[in-house]
């Protein structure tokens, strides 16, 4: 195991390689590139600081999601000048929802950088949406929130924010399914499974009954993404039938 004296040395191979993969995806070379090398590191690491707190990206995921908050909060202020807080609120989710941070990570490929022990491909799709939050938190802290704020506008808001195509999002697909079937008085069910699987990381099964009958089944590496997985695969499957009565 690589000790916490070298694991930040910026002349490294490995550190020198981050902060040039850093330099393309920010535009510009880190000040401070520890915050970086934990916003890309695992739990599975074992690699501990010199007070001997664990090395994660899961503080500065943290901190990243704060950050985004308030910025896109700021964005739709000035955006949408007639949004009520209701609809202001919404919008807000639809932007720093995982489904959406999930696919702006995986464009970027930050998963490419990340440290760990567990194979990339045993992650969630979630595994994307956390680095973005953990590389906004190093950004904040390296930067500031002035030099954040000019990063999220450039990789998260010009290129994918649409008002038009994100208020018919879906925000969550357990909700719809959830609303649709106490409009409908159906009986739904989240039914747990015992996982099989030989994964490292640990994964939950889960399956969706309504009325009895088994609709779609799913895993992921939670139980409430299984369940939102799920959800999502029951919603394709009795789409015509929810769109035609919402």
């Amino acid at each position: 195991m690589i000790s916490f004296r070298n694991i930040f040395k910026p002349n490294t191979p490995k550190n020198t390689a981050l902060a040039a993969s850093i330099k393309q995806v920010v535009g510009y070379s880190p000040k401070k590139l520890y915050y970086y090398i934990k916003a890309f590191t695992h739990g599975s690491t074992n690699q501990k600081d010199s007070f001997g707190n664990p090395i994660s990206y899961e503080r500065l995921e943290y901190v990243g999601d704060a950050v985004l908050s308030a910025v896109i909060a700021h964005y739709l202020f000035e955006k949408v000048l007639e949004g009520d807080e209701g609809y202001l609120t919404k919008m807000r989710s639809k932007i720093v929802s995982r489904e959406h941070l999930n696919e702006i990570g995986k464009e970027l490929g930050l998963s490419s950088f990340m440290r760990t022990k567990i194979p990339i491909t045993q992650f969630g799709d979630n595994i994307h949406g956390n680095l973005l939050e953990a590389l906004i938190g190093a950004v904040f802290l390296d930067k500031g929130y002035v030099a954040c704020e000019k990063f999220i506008y450039k990789r998260l808001i010009t290129p994918h924010v649409d008002i038009d195509l994100l208020e018919g999002k879906v925000i969550s697909y357990k909700s719809l399914i959830i609303e649709w079937c106490q409009k409908e008085k159906k009986h739904f069910n989240f039914e747990s499974l015992k996982d099989v699987g030989q994964d490292i990381l640990k994964h939950f099964s889960v399956k969706l009954l309504i009325d009895g009958k088994t609709i779609a089944k799913a895993r992921a590496t939670s139980k409430k993404k299984a369940e939102e997985k799920v959800s999502k695969r029951a919603y394709f499957v009795l789409q015509g039938k929810i769109d035609k009565t919402s």
